[in-house]
């Protein structure tokens, strides 16, 4: 008998083996993702989406949960938005608020955290009391500086010991009202710029600043040429965080001047919101205030992230 050779088994050819793999069912994986995505779009659409939706919806009627029945009005609400004075007034006093919170913080961060990146317990200590207003409720930080900048309050009560016969009506005077606001607000969010600001110098190689000053370059120009382009990703942080939190502030004019003093000098878009919603109960036009508040700070956040990322590309 002759015996037979057991021949070798033959390889696949690599791009045999390619298409293999490409064939292999998706399935699985798509089942593994679904299940751990599935919690988190859950949560995002019951919570963001859904709100959202039923919010536009109302905003194309004229709902009145006290005046019924609701009818549809299409764009009825918006074109009066935009003829509103009311309204207009709020985007007014809110962008200005906005540009004094999300300037005001950053620069004064970025002061602060310069001057505390330093080794030792006092400047743990420190980092600890300006990060402290940070966690506080706005609810207690209205009301604590409402106490401290009252006509009779202690600062007025310190100016006039010091000689000044008529203190500024700081919560009182339309002319300083918005202004006061906007610097409680810079005051509590200065402490998360400066943490941000901390993370970004800590992370700033210390190669490049020898490198630097071994090339001659003075402390100014090691932070203009080293130091402040690292920045760039904490400076984008900082902007599109306060940014947000300013356009959307209510519980601070609610507590401290309640819209006032005068017609709308402090109020709001999302103030304006809240009071048409739940006081007037005009629920379709503060849906629609609400929705088109939404739109602006959504377009205002991008054009800004998309520039800021980009200067961190250029940098």
């Amino acid at each position: 008998m002759v015996a037979q050779v057991a021949r070798p088994a033959t390889r696949p050819a690599p791009e045999e083996t390619t298409r293999t793999r490409r064939r292999r069912p998706l399935g699985p994986a798509l089942g593994h993702f679904a299940s751990f995505a599935a919690p988190g779009v859950l949560v995002y659409a019951c919570f963001v989406l859904a709100p959202i939706l039923v919010s536009l919806g109302y905003s194309l009627t004229n709902y009145n949960p006290f005046n019924p029945p609701t009818r549809y009005v299409g764009l009825d609400n918006y074109q009066l938005l935009l003829r509103d004075d009311q309204f207009l007034t709020a985007l007014r006093v809110t962008s200005i608020l906005t540009v004094i919170v999300v300037i005001v913080p950053n620069v004064l961060g970025l002061a602060v955290a310069l001057l505390l990146d330093r080794h030792g317990w006092l400047y743990n200590a420190l980092r600890s009391v300006f990060f402290t207003p940070v966690i506080l409720s706005s609810v207690v930080v209205s009301v604590i500086w409402s106490r401290l900048l009252d006509s009779e309050g202690p600062l007025n009560e310190a100016l006039r010991a010091l000689g000044v016969d008529q203190p500024p009506g700081w919560l009182s005077d339309p002319a300083v009202a918005l202004y006061s606001v906007a610097s409680i607000i810079s005051w509590q969010m200065l402490g998360f710029c400066v943490v941000v600001y901390l993370a970004g110098l800590q992370g700033v190689p210390v190669e490049l600043q020898e490198a630097a000053a071994i090339d001659g370059a003075g402390p100014v120009r090691r932070f203009r040429a080293v130091t402040w382009p690292m920045l760039a990703p904490a400076l984008t942080v900082n902007t599109v965080v306060l940014l947000i939190s300013a356009f959307k502030a209510y519980d601070y004019i609610k507590v401290i001047t309640n819209g006032g003093p005068g017609s709308g000098t402090t109020a709001t878009i999302a103030f304006n919101v809240l009071q048409t919603g739940f006081d007037a109960n005009h629920g379709g036009y503060a849906s629609a205030m609400a929705i088109l508040m939404l739109l602006i700070v959504a377009v205002v956040t991008a054009i800004a992230l998309r520039f800021l990322q980009r200067r961190e590309v250029d940098l």
